[in-house]
C-alpha cells in the first residue's frame, strides 16, 4: 500500500532538501550508525532512509544493494507518518505492507522497525530502520537505542548544514570586505597624486599598501575551505601582483612558492612582509634608471618549517636625500610586528649585493 503524503508535505520536502544530502557520498558517521543499530538490534539490514518527492533514497545501508527505491516499495514513508518507533512484526501481516515487492517477493523482508528522522522543526526526513527476513520483535532496549540513533543521525546532518551555511555566509563577508577595502584603496591611491610631501605621501602609500593586502587575503578567503586556511602560493601571487605594476623600467619580480595552507593570522603577516619589501626594493633599490631583480621565495621543508626569502640586487640602501624615509620606517616596523605575529626569526641584511630578508617560523 503506498502511503499517504505527511500532512506537512511540501514544508518537509523543504526541510529535506535544504540539507543538501540527497545523493551525496557515503560517510563514515553515518555508516557506523547503520553498522551499529544493525548489531544492537540483531538485524542483517539497517538503512538511513530519507523519503523524497517520488523516492526513499539510502544515505547509508548494511546488508541492501539497492541505493534508493521509488515510493511503491517503501515502508520508511509508513514511518514518517509516526511520532515514535514505526514497527512492522510481520509485514506479510500488515495491509500497509503486505503487497509491497520487498516484502512479497525478493528479499522477502518480513519485519520492519524504524525510528523517524525528525527536524529540530519537528518534520520527519525518513527513518533509520531495521529490516530482517522473518517475523520479529523489538525489546525496550532495542526501540530505545534506535530512536537515540535517529537523533544523532539528525543532529549529525543539521550540524552540517549549518556549517554550509556559516561558510557560506562567511564567504560573503569576505567578498563585501574585500570591496570595500578595495574601494578605500582607490581613495588612497587617487588623493595620493595630489600629496607632494615626501613624508607624507610614503605614509599614505604604506597604508594603502596594507589595506590592499588585507583586501587580497579576503579574495583568498573567499575561496578557501571552511578552516579559514590560505594557500600560500596562490596568495602572495596576488600580492606580487598588486605591486608588480609599480616596478621602475628594467626591474622584474620573480616569485616562486611551494603550495601550503596556512591560518588566515599567518597568510596575512607574511602579506605584510612582502609587500613592505617590495615597496620598499621598487623605491629605493634601483635608483636613476637602475637595472635589477627582485626575488620572493616561499618553501616548506620536510618537517614543516617554513622559510619566506625576498631578496633584490639593487644598490644596498634605503636613503632619501641622505635620511632614512619615514615610510621606510613605518614598513620596517610593520615588517618586524608582522614576523612577531608568525613567531617567527627575521633576519635582514644589507651590503653592496642588495637587500635581503628572511624569516623563518
Amino acid at each position: 500500500m503506498l502511503a499517504d503524503r505527511h500532512p506537512d508535505h511540501a514544508k518537509r520536502l523543504s526541510a529535506l532538501h535544504a540539507l543538501d544530502i540527497l545523493d551525496s557520498e557515503a560517510e563514515r558517521d553515518f555508516d557506523e550508525i547503520v553498522q551499529l543499530a544493525s548489531r544492537i538490534c540483531e538485524m542483517p539490514i539497517s538503512l538511513i532512509s530519507l523519503v523524497d518527492e517520488d523516492r526513499q533514497w539510502f544515505k547509508a545501508r548494511v546488508g541492501l544493494d539497492d541505493t534508493e527505491t521509488d515510493l511503491s516499495r517503501s515502508i520508511c514513508s509508513h514511518a514518517i507518518l509516526q511520532d515514535e518507533v514505526f514497527e512492522v512484526e510481520d509485514t506479510l501481516a500488515d495491509p500497509r505492507t503486505a503487497d509491497n515487492p520487498l516484502c512479497s517477493g525478493s528479499p522477502h523482508l518480513r519485519f520492519y522497525a524504524g525510528a523517524p528522522l525528525i527536524t529540530s522543526d519537528g518534520l520527519p526526513l525518513g527513518s533509520l530502520c531495521v529490516l530482517d527476513d522473518k517475523p520479529r520483535r523489538l525489546n525496550d532496549l532495542q526501540r530505545d537505542a534506535l530512536t537515540v540513533l535517529a537523533r544523532q543521525v539528525v543532529r549529525q546532518m543539521e550540524l552540517r548544514k549549518a556549517l554550509r551555511d556559516r561558510e557560506i555566509l562567511q564567504k560573503e563577508m569576505d567578498h563585501r570586505v574585500k570591496n570595500s577595502l578595495q574601494n578605500v584603496a582607490s581613495i588612497l591611491r587617487l588623493s595620493s597624486r595630489g600629496i607632494s610631501d615626501p613624508i607624507a605621501l610614503d605614509a599614505l602609500q604604506t597604508i594603502r599598501r596594507r589595506i590592499e593586502a588585507i583586501g587580497a587575503l579576503h579574495t583568498e578567503l573567499q575561496y578557501s575551505a571552511g578552516d579559514r586556511r590560505v594557500d600560500v602560493a596562490a596568495f602572495l601571487k596576488r600580492i606580487a601582483g598588486l605591486l608588480e605594476v609599480s616596478l621602475p623600467a628594467g626591474v622584474s619580480l620573480d616569485l616562486s612558492a611551494d603550495h601550503a595552507a596556512i591560518s588566515s593570522e599567518k597568510v596575512s603577516a607574511l602579506g605584510i612582509i612582502v609587500s613592505e619589501f617590495l615597496a620598499n626594493s621598487i623605491k629605493h633599490g634601483f635608483p636613476d634608471g637602475r637595472e635589477g631583480q627582485i626575488r620572493v621565495g616561499f618553501s616548506v621543508n620536510g618537517d614543516g618549517a617554513m622559510r619566506l626569502d625576498c631578496h633584490d640586487n639593487g644598490v644596498g640602501a634605503v636613503k632619501l636625500d641622505g635620511a632614512t624615509s619615514s615610510g621606510a620606517g613605518l614598513g620596517q616596523s610593520l615588517i618586524a610586528a608582522a614576523a612577531s605575529q608568525v613567531e617567527g626569526e627575521l633576519e635582514t641584511f644589507l651590503d653592496d649585493s642588495g637587500s635581503r630578508l628572511t624569516l623563518t617560523f
